[in-house]
């Protein structure tokens, strides 16, 4: 008997990750992605945005036994660097145990590694194949391939959509189904940038720290990379006095950085010459109403619940996803109960981090340069200290404590904010 088939839609981390946990339980897995592949093929300059590995995407990526092969490519952050405009640093901690770190990893590197792996689960790749749109009432779905321009119809059954922010498979529910989704994008944007190494190959900033340059309005951010570069991105309003559309040639471009990280600057001799080449990138969030038809199709990672990039979780999430969807199918309930029983669950959380990710660019922006904020945040740790079963900060919450949900995470700390206004 052959195995069952399940289609994944993208093969990007989201889609690969979970290609191989259904491979690893004996189903014949084939995943179709709109991009070349990209071990063959770099991608575009300007839209790789590091990625900061925590325990939720750990545990997720032990699950699929990928650590072994991806623990080369990180590098542990143990908290922020805070330049200030004067260029004078000063370091703050994300928690205070040893292991309470983040890691920088390159999403290609990752994403490279996971598709081996899936290759060598048994998933079949077929990449350069679009999903175009979704009949629901037909049960078929579009591809097309990029290299021919033919259009074939697919069945709609065990189909998992991972095809990301503007996922095309979503589209299909909100036109076809009418399901309701709010897709805000920021009145800011980013950018990508190279600080290189140094001549013998160092790092040129400290590398265990993800270094920030608050500016109130916008900031600079850099994380390392393992040949000794950081990946630095900035994050600016789109129109406005400090802004994208003002950027527009390179003494703009030199007076600006010269003004507001003129450290930073004097460590990217490519400067500006980047910032004109690469595109500005758009952020915002999706919430969708609903992910799921049925047995035939699932969203999930950012095609249900996209997220702003700025607690560091867009990726955690995304595979926290693939692993609880793992833990639900192997209850061996029908799948269309366990697709629902998985949206249920989840969007409660998927909210709850959209909004602590919105809230956590106020705070790297603008509230780290206030002293009482790092004042509170001292207090936040020494309270865990003395009372490490009664009391846990919301960042450690997030990023070290995989077994607290998101939505806890965020009720308790509200609960903690009314404590501190309401003695």
């Amino acid at each position: 008997m052959s195995a069952e088939q399940d289609v994944i839609i993208g093969a990007g981390l989201t889609g690969s990750l979970l290609a191989i946990l259904l491979a690893r339980t004996g189903r014949h897995v084939r995943v179709y992605e709109r991009l070349p592949d990209q071990r063959r093929q770099a991608l575009p300059a300007g839209r790789s945005i590091n990625l900061a590995l925590a325990a939720r995407g750990i545990r997720a990526l032990e699950q699929a036994g990928a650590m072994p092969h991806v623990a080369p490519l990180l590098i542990p952050m143990c908290g922020r660097m805070l330049h200030d405009a004067q260029g004078r640093l000063s370091f703050a901690p994300y928690g205070q145990r040893e292991d309470e770190v983040i890691y920088s990893v390159s999403r290609p590197g990752l994403n490279r590694i996971l598709l081996d792996l899936a290759e060598e689960a048994g998933v079949e790749l077929r990449f350069q194949h679009s999903a175009l749109a979704v009949d629901v009432r037909r049960g078929c779905f579009t591809l097309r391939d990029e290299r021919s321009g033919d259009l074939h119809d697919r069945p709609l059954q065990n189909v998992f959509a991972a095809d990301g922010a503007g996922s095309a498979m979503r589209r299909g529910l909100v036109d076809e189904l009418g399901v309701y989704c709010s897709e805000e994008l920021l009145k800011h944007g980013y950018k990508e940038l190279t600080l290189p190494s140094g001549p013998d190959g160092a790092h040129r900033l400290e590398p265990n720290a993800l270094h920030i340059w608050p500016r109130g309005g916008f900031m600079l951010i850099a994380l390392p990379n393992v040949d000794g570069s950081f990946t630095v991105t900035l994050f600016l309003a789109h129109e406005g006095e400090h802004s994208f559309e003002t950027l527009r040639n390179e003494a703009a471009v030199e007076r600006f950085f010269s003004m507001h990280f003129a450290d930073a600057l004097a460590l990217m001799p490519q400067l500006a010459r980047e910032f004109l080449e690469h595109p500005v990138g758009v952020m915002g969030t999706v919430r969708c109403h609903q992910w799921s038809v049925g047995d035939r199709l699932l969203l999930l990672g950012d095609a249900a619940h996209a997220i702003t990039p700025f607690h560091g979780q867009g990726m955690n999430c995304a595979f926290e996803d693939c692993r609880e969807l793992m833990a639900l199918l192997a209850q061996g309930a029908k799948r269309a109960d366990a697709f629902k029983q998985f949206e249920r669950h989840r969007r409660v959380h998927t909210d709850a981090i959209a909004d602590m990710a919105l809230e956590n660019y106020v705070e790297m922006r603008d509230t780290v340069r206030d002293p009482q904020f790092h004042l509170q945040r001292a207090l936040a740790l020494e309270l865990e200290r003395r009372h490490p079963q009664r009391f846990v900060p919301r960042y450690s919450m997030v990023m070290f404590h995989d077994e607290i949900p998101y939505a806890v995470a965020l009720e308790l700390n509200m609960v903690a904010a009314k404590l501190e206004r309401d003695p």
